[in-house]
């Protein structure tokens, strides 16, 4: 059995890490585009989801193991390592075969039994807190999987449901010191998701990077109108790249 990965090794103390891609696997093409780019720049982890929990059930839900197999195709040609979204225990074994860590997504991060299950598999865990939970509840679905034996684990704070609508969740930026303070594990902000629309992404991702944040987890597609979910909040290549650079001169100036 190969050594699990170590999630420090992937975002070191006082630096700034990048997981980036798309929001859903839509074709070999798309992909491997992303991927080339992303290489290029220098980050590591490419996400992708193979499997999209959706609202509404007409929606796009994903290319299933296709998507699965195309993510690591890439991945293995660039020299990356993928994050994808395990659903359900159905699909764990599946997802398990392709994936390098685990994303325990916003609306299963309370599913104890999945939880214990990713906890006894030997990957990394990415968990996103919920959208309902409290700090204390986000720390506490840890340890469901840390009990089980898995402390390799990353903290997504990716914004809360509040009375607010001008975004499409409101960025708890207080949780990354509030984590950091309280954990061991790399704590890193997803500002997609809270921004809604890609115009607010970058913003976000300087606010996550001056509070302290050990990474961005951000949505990148290389056509977002185009997109088949989540199009409005992702960002396209050039964007990604201004973020970067910028989040690179941020996180230098704090030493």
């Amino acid at each position: 059995m190969s050594e699990m990965l170590k999630v420090r090794e992937l975002f070191p103390e006082g630096q700034i890490q990048f997981i980036a891609g798309p929001c859903a696997v839509e074709s070999e093409v798309q992909i491997n585009s992303t991927a080339k780019f992303l290489s290029g720049l220098g980050v590591r982890i490419m996400r992708g989801g193979a499997f999209k929990p959706r609202t509404a059930p007409e929606s796009f839900q994903g290319l299933a193991e296709e998507g699965l197999k195309i993510m690591r195709r890439a991945a293995d040609r660039f020299g990356m390592l993928v994050v994808t979204e395990v659903m359900d225990e159905e699909n764990l074994d599946l997802v398990e075969e392709y994936t390098d860590i685990f994303q325990i997504g916003s609306r299963n991060c309370q599913n104890f039994s999945l939880l214990k299950k990713v906890g006894r598999r030997q990957k990394p865990v990415l968990i996103k807190r919920g959208f309902g939970n409290t700090i204390e509840e986000f720390y506490q679905a840890t340890r469901y999987i840390s009990r089980e034996g898995n402390d390799q684990i990353i903290m997504v704070e990716r914004g809360i449901r509040t009375f607010e609508e001008s975004t499409r969740f409101t960025l708890d930026i207080s949780a990354v010191p509030v984590l950091k303070g309280m954990v061991n594990y790399p704590v890193i902000v997803d500002p997609s998701h809270p921004a809604g629309k890609r115009e607010y992404v970058p913003s976000l991702s300087y606010a996550a990077v001056g509070a302290g944040a050990d990474g961005l987890m951000i949505e990148v597609h290389p056509d977002p109108e185009r997109a088949m979910s989540d199009a409005r909040q992702q960002v396209n290549f050039e964007t990604f790249e201004e973020i970067y650079r910028k989040s690179l001169k941020i996180r230098e100036s704090m030493i």
